[in-house]
C-alpha cells in the first residue's frame, strides 16, 4: 500500500472541484443597447440584443459574399483562429494554476504547423501554375508534407522538454486538449474552405441553412416552446427543433432556386495566374440547368400540376438541409456538454447576447464535414480543369508519355484515327 501510495503521489491527483472555475465572461452589451432596453424583462431584452446583432451579422456576412471568394477565405481563417482561441484559453486558466510552461506557446505554435501543412496542400492543389513560375514556392512545394513534419517533429520534441514531475498527467491532458482542438477547428475549415473551391453555392447553403435553423428554432422555441428536448440544452424544445426543421428545409429550396441562376454562385472558384484573381466563370453543370419532373400523384392531387420545373440542385439542398436541422444541432449538443463540464455559460463574451464566436459556429464544423463527404460520395467527378493543371507542370517527357498513352487509347476507342500523327 505505501509503494502505490507513493506511485499515485508522483501524479497529479487533483478533484474536478480542487481545479479552479473558469471565471464567467463579462457583459460586452454596447451601453446604448442597454440604455434602450431597459425597460424590458431579461427574456425580451435578450430576445432584442440577440436580433439586432444577428442582422448585423448577417449584414457583414453578406457585404464579405458580395467582396468574392478571398475574403470570404479570410473570414473562414479568423473566424478558425477565434475559435481555437476561445477553446485554448479556457483550457490554459485551468492550466495556468499549476505554473506549468510552455501550454499557451505550444499550442499556437501547433496552430501554426497544421494550418501550414494544410494551406500549403491547398496551394499545390489549386495554384499549380503560379508555383510553377517562381522557383522558391516550388522548393516549398515539392517537400512540403516533410518541412511540415518537421514542424511538427520539433513542437513534439518541445512538449516532452517541458515535462514537469508529479504533474505529467495534466500535462498530456492538456496535450490532447490542444490536438482535439485542432481537429474540431482547423481541420473543419480547411474543409470548408474546399468546398467553397466547388462553387459558392456549396459554401453558401450550408451556412446559411444551419444560421437558418438557428434563427427558426430560436423563435419557434421562444413563443411555442414547452417540451424540453435535451438535459443537455434546457432552453432547447421540440417545438423549436420541428419548426426549424421544417423552416430550414423550405428556406434551403428557395435560396438554391436564386442562388442556381447566376455564375457567380455556382461556378468553382478557380484561381487565374494570368489577372492574379479568383474567377467564378464556367459553363453550369447539369446540376445548374432547369429541368422538368414529374410529381408524384399525390402531389398532383394537392397542387394540381403534372410537372414542376426546377433545379437538380434543389433536390440536393433538401439533403443539405435536412442535416442541417437534425443532425447540426447535435454539434451544439456537444458544445453545450463541453461548457457544462467547466461550469461556463459561454465560450466567450465576443458578440452580445450570442456568447463567443465558438458559441456561433459550433453546429458550422460538423456541417462542413458532412457537405465535403457529400460532394466527394455524391457530386464530384473528374476535374479536367485540375488535370490540365497538373499535366502543364510535368517534364516535357512525361508530357509526351501521356500524350502517346492517350493517343493510343482514343485510336483504340475509334475517336482518332489510326493515321492522324502527333
Amino acid at each position: 500500500e505505501v509503494d502505490l501510495e507513493e506511485r499515485l503521489g508522483e501524479l497529479d491527483l487533483r478533484s474536478d472541484s480542487d481545479i479552479p472555475d473558469v471565471p464567467p465572461p463579462t457583459d460586452s452589451t454596447p451601453e446604448i443597447l442597454k440604455r434602450a432596453l431597459s425597460g424590458l424583462s431579461a427574456r425580451w431584452k435578450n430576445w432584442w440584443i440577440r436580433g439586432i446583432l444577428t442582422l448585423a451579422m448577417i449584414s457583414v456576412f453578406f457585404l464579405i459574399i458580395y467582396l468574392g471568394s478571398f475574403m470570404l477565405m479570410l473570414l473562414v481563417l479568423s473566424i478558425q483562429v477565434k475559435c481555437y482561441h476561445e477553446i485554448i484559453t479556457i483550457g490554459y486558466r485551468v492550466y495556468h494554476s499549476y505554473d506549468l510552461p510552455w501550454f499557451r506557446s505550444l499550442s499556437w505554435y501547433f496552430l501554426l504547423c497544421v494550418n501550414y501543412f494544410f494551406y500549403g496542400e491547398t496551394v499545390a492543389d489549386y495554384f499549380a501554375t503560379f508555383v510553377q513560375r517562381r522557383e522558391q514556392l516550388q522548393f516549398l512545394i515539392r517537400y512540403h508534407r516533410f518541412i511540415s513534419f518537421a514542424l511538427y517533429l520539433t513542437g513534439f520534441c518541445m512538449f516532452v522538454l517541458s515535462l514537469v514531475k508529479k504533474h505529467y498527467r495534466l500535462q498530456f491532458y492538456m496535450f490532447a486538449w490542444t490536438h482535439v482542438t485542432l481537429l474540431i477547428t482547423v481541420t473543419q475549415s480547411h474543409l470548408v474552405i474546399q468546398n467553397l473551391f466547388e462553387g459558392m453555392i456549396w459554401f453558401l447553403v450550408p451556412i446559411s441553412s444551419v444560421i437558418c435553423n438557428d434563427i427558426t428554432a430560436y423563435i419557434f422555441g421562444f413563443f411555442f416552446g414547452r417540451t424540453p428536448l435535451i438535459k443537455l440544452s434546457p432552453k432547447k424544445t421540440w417545438e423549436g427543433f420541428i419548426g426549424g426543421f421544417f423552416s430550414t428545409v423550405v428556406f434551403g429550396f428557395i435560396f438554391s432556386y436564386f442562388l442556381a441562376q447566376h455564375q457567380y454562385f455556382v461556378c468553382p472558384v478557380e484561381y487565374n495566374s494570368e489577372t492574379n484573381r479568383f474567377v467564378t466563370e464556367c459553363e453550369p453543370s447539369e446540376l445548374f440547368q432547369m429541368k422538368k419532373y414529374s410529381l408524384p400523384p399525390l402531389l398532383q392531387a394537392v397542387l394540381g400540376w403534372e410537372t414542376v420545373n426546377m433545379y437538380p440542385f434543389q433536390m440536393h439542398s433538401i439533403a443539405l438541409s435536412t442535416f442541417a436541422s437534425l443532425i447540426g444541432p447535435f454539434g451544439g449538443f456537444f458544445a453545450s456538454g463541453f461548457k457544462r463540464a467547466f461550469k461556463i455559460k459561454d465560450f466567450a463574451d465576443t458578440i452580445p447576447g450570442h456568447g463567443g464566436i465558438m458559441d456561433r459556429f459550433d453546429c458550422q464544423y460538423l456541417m462542413a464535414t458532412f457537405v465535403h463527404v457529400y460532394i466527394t460520395s455524391f457530386i464530384r467527378g473528374p476535374n479536367p480543369s485540375k488535370l490540365l493543371k497538373q499535366l502543364l507542370i510535368l517534364q516535357p517527357e512525361q508530357q509526351l508519355s501521356v500524350y502517346k498513352t492517350l493517343k493510343s487509347h482514343l485510336v483504340e476507342k475509334g475517336i482518332l484515327q489510326p493515321s492522324l500523327r502527333g
